[in-house]
């Protein structure tokens, strides 16, 4: 039996990070069941420790910048000693306020509101005595910054990503031994990225502060011993006259390659009231790149298409003549053939964004352009130039965090297999540091669709260091009432919009993200290190029961029960339910939403409960109960008033308290009949809206499998499989698409739909994490499908579950990683423990 899939803190030998005591993970290779394990690296030794945890959390003091060197052994079933896992490591950053002895420097000009600046332009000479032995870059910036080390380019891009930087500050640390000569040069370039930049639908600017700055300390340390420390100060050279005359994140770049900056300044010190700190995620990255076709457009314009909606940038290698212009435009749609940014672009008098448009103006000679500072939503690129481009010359370069891929599903239904790999892009799509709406218009970390999609990003992706990583953002939020907000970070939230605060669905993430990943990976710590915060949130919530508004209570309720129901604030409702179904009006978007946000009430008691509990927390628990069955009573009053009658064709409104469990025997009877009779009325296709779409399916399962099939393999609109037989490659957000005539929901690459793909996995072929080293495997076959199968790279081992129609019934196929085990729970209810290895069962 061997180690394999060594991590550390979830990540593959991560240099720079701040966990005081980390944790070390594995996976088993061979054999049946670990009995013991043992960890060494240079100062440590666990021994040999009689235990089957694949976890272990590394027990000395760490200093910063010390790197651990670690290999582990372990013993099987038969107490068989196995060989040394392959190396691995993990290295601490910057530990404690008093290790940065950079200063934060800035541009030396006065800052307006008002105006747009060229990018600053950093630069630091120094020489090197001696063989070097290791050299880290510790750098981050109130703005973004990309950094070069003797001309070579050394950060990721988008770094150092978002936060509220009033709160947080993130740092990276690089590995640049290699990159060292005897004289050197380090320089960094500064724009304005979310900080001073466009936020949010409208491209608010000044969110976060006025004032970009940056910290950067490299820290070199000699063969013999010697350490050389190279630091943000005042004697760093500063210009703005280099070649990126604008950036903006979402709007994009001017950029005039004649101009080489002049360095004829210096830096000028300011301070920051955040110490910054590492993000312990997977850093940003260029990922897939696509080269495209070329046309011309009606109006002569040329026209790259590239195939593959993504987020990321495009880049061009061409000769031309000094003064010569290249404009290039970025979009998802075309229209009457001509790229239009209408789904994604808000106009005003004053203002239209985003502009994702590039304009760069050429050197003699070659002109090699990758976007720096910006990255857009986009399949299409539109080029305007008096240059000679082709096909050849540009290309598009997918950018997101860079998480390992988890997860891979297939079946004997094309266009769902085409609905799996379109959740997948659209997740990727919109997951540059922060779980985004879309990456073209809001790029808003909206806290509903985090939540509604964090399992199935568990299942296609190692997802714990990025999610780890919002709930940070979503806790640094947090109002001082106790209230989630609907957005964080918060920077370009319109103010009609911070009364959602709150919102049943949206806030109720800062408690279901943690919950739902620690069921995927069973990590504690993502429950106990928020708890407080977590408690916060559901106190606040207790205390708007009763509240009404307006103040009288609907004909029905009665005061008593009154009491236990919440029609306190705006909120979104179902939110985005089909046009024929609930059309959008302001004055409901406007309104409290007293069945939904009661329904959330009690799932949110009852998952704090559950949380309360694995924490050893039983006051709280029992507290949450309670409150749980009263604020149940006053749901099941309040869905028998005519309002709010159960006795409806939409689909959401029987689907939640279905899904939930908040009705009496004769309600949930009732509402299973009017669910289906909703489903017959419109023809079984998808009726529900935001909240309940990635629900519906559990429920109908639960009635009974056939309809749980019969409405996932609708292809028309509204429906999953309606996207892909459409053509697209990554999620819609309005169900109509590019036919969209809902204001505001028009993008072409918006991941929450594909929160179904969780059902995939975890019905449809029964995955299941069941707690530590075991496994639940329960497939639900059906419909017009002969086969399907799934894999799930877990944090226990590779998992894999399928099943297929043959001549002579089902065949099931298993694999079950070493170290663990699975039940496995037929459709007729019968069960078997299968132990590690691969299994076929026939029925």
């Amino acid at each position: 039996m061997k180690a394999v899939s060594l991590r550390t803190e979830y990540l593959i030998d991560p240099v720079g990070i701040d966990v005081a005591n980390p944790r070390i993970f594995w996976n088993c290779d061979g054999g049946v069941k670990q009995t013991a394990y043992r960890i060494v690296s240079e100062k440590w030794d666990s021994g040999r420790v009689e235990s089957s945890a694949m976890r272990a959390q590394y027990p000395l003091n760490l200093v910063s910048g010390e790197r651990v060197n670690y290999r582990i052994k372990l013993w099987d079933e038969n107490g068989d000693e196995g060989e040394w896992s392959e190396p691995a490591f993990f290295e601490t950053g910057l530990l404690r306020a008093s290790s940065w002895r950079a200063g934060w420097i800035t541009g030396d000009y006065k800052v307006s509101k008002k105006k747009r600046y060229p990018a600053d332009c950093f630069r630091k000479g120094f020489s090197t005595d001696g063989e070097v032995k290791s050299a880290r870059l510790y750098i981050t910036a109130c703005g973004l910054y990309s950094a070069y080390l003797n001309g070579t380019r050394v950060s990721m891009p988008l770094a150092p990503g978002i936060t509220d930087y009033r709160k947080r500050v993130q740092y990276q640390t690089y590995d640049v031994t290699e990159l060292l000569k005897k004289e050197n040069e380090l320089t960094v370039e500064l724009a304005d990225g979310w900080y001073r930049g466009s936020c949010g639908a409208w491209g608010i600017r000044n969110q976060y502060g006025t004032e970009t700055k940056l910290l950067a300390q490299l820290e070199i340390v000699c063969a013999d011993g010697r350490k050389q420390t190279v630091a943000t100060d005042e004697t760093w050279q500063w210009s703005n006259d280099g070649p990126i005359r604008f950036a903006d994140n979402k709007d994009g770049e001017i950029v005039d390659a004649r101009m080489r900056p002049s360095y004829s300044g210096h830096a000028k010190a300011t301070a920051h009231p955040v110490t910054p700190t590492a993000s312990n995620n997977v850093p940003i990255a260029e990922k897939e790149t696509f080269r495209g076709t070329m046309t011309v457009t009606p109006s002569g314009k040329k026209l790259v298409d590239f195939a593959q909606n993504i987020a990321g940038y495009v880049s061009f290698s061409v000769r031309a003549k000094a003064g010569q212009k290249i404009t290039i435009r970025c979009g998802e749609l075309l229209e009457n053939g001509e790229l239009t940014l209408k789904n994604i672009q808000l106009s005003s008098g004053k203002k239209t964004t985003p502009l994702q448009k590039i304009e760069y103006v050429c050197k003699d000679g070659l002109n090699d352009y990758k976007t720096t500072f910006a990255i857009f939503g986009f399949r299409y690129a539109e080029i305007e130039t008096d240059a000679e481009v082709g096909a050849d010359d540009v290309t598009a370069t997918a950018v997101y965090s860079d998480m390992e891929e988890t997860g891979s599903f297939r079946s004997s239904n094309a266009l769902l297999d085409r609905f799996v790999d379109a959740t997948r892009w659209s997740a990727k799509n919109n997951s540059a540091d922060l779980p985004t709406d879309c990456p073209t218009r809001e790029r808003h970390g909206w806290l509903g669709d985090a939540q509604i999609f964090v399992n199935t990003a568990s299942y296609l992706f190692n997802y714990m260091p990025f999610a780890r990583k919002f709930e940070n953002d979503v806790c640094d939020a947090q109002l001082k009432n106790g209230c989630f907000t609907q957005i964080a970070p918060a920077g370009g939230v319109d103010f009609y919009m911070k009364p959602m605060d709150g919102s049943a669905g949206w806030s109720d993430a800062g408690v279901l993200i943690p919950y739902r990943l620690f069921k995927h990976y069973g990590d504690k710590t993502v429950l106990s290190d928020h708890y407080d915060r977590m408690k916060r949130f559901a106190e606040y919530k207790i205390g708007t029961l009763g509240r009404w508004y307006p103040t009288a209570t609907p004909t029905g309720v009665g005061p008593v029960f009154a009491r236990s129901i919440s029609n306190y604030g705006q909120s979104y409702g179902e939110w985005a339910e089909p046009a024929d179904v609930k059309a959008f009006t302001v004055p409901d978007f406007v309104s409290p939403h007293p069945e939904e946000t009661t329904a959330y009430i009690v799932a949110l008691m009852e998952h704090m409960a559950e949380i309360a509990g694995i924490l050893g927390k039983d006051e709280d628990r029992s507290r949450y109960l309670a409150v749980a069955d009263k604020v149940r009573s006053g749901y099941r009053k309040l869905v028998r008033t005519k309002r709010h009658s159960l006795d409806t064709d939409r689909q959401a409104k029987l689907v939640r308290p279905l899904y939930f469990g908040l009705l009496d025997e004769e309600q949930t009877a009732f509402a299973k009949q009017r669910l289906i009779k909703a489903l017959d009325d419109y023809g079984w296709r998808l009726g529900t809206g935001f909240l309940s779409t990635p629900l519906i399916l559990y429920v109908l399962a639960d009635i009974d499998i056939g309809y749980a099939y019969k409405l996932l393999e609708n292809e028309e609109i509204p429906g999953w499989l309606s996207m892909p037989k459409a053509g697209a490659n990554t999620i819609w957000e309005a169900w109509e698409g590019p036919n969209s005539t809902s204001g505001g929901i028009g993008s072409l690459d918006h991941y929450s739909k594909g929160a179904v793909v969780e059902w995939l996995f975890g019905e449809m072929c029964g995955i299941h994490v069941d707690g530590e080293n075991r496994f639940v495997i329960a497939p639900k076959p059906g419909g017009h499908f002969t086969f399907a199968q799934a894999e799930y790279k877990s944090v226990y081992g590779v998992v894999r579950s399928g099943w297929r129609k043959t001549d002579r019934g089902m065949e099931y196929t298993v694999t079950v990683p070493s170290n663990t085990t699975a039940v496995f729970v037929l459709p007729d209810g019968s069960r078997r423990v299968l132990p590690p290895g691969d299994h076929i069962i026939k029925k």
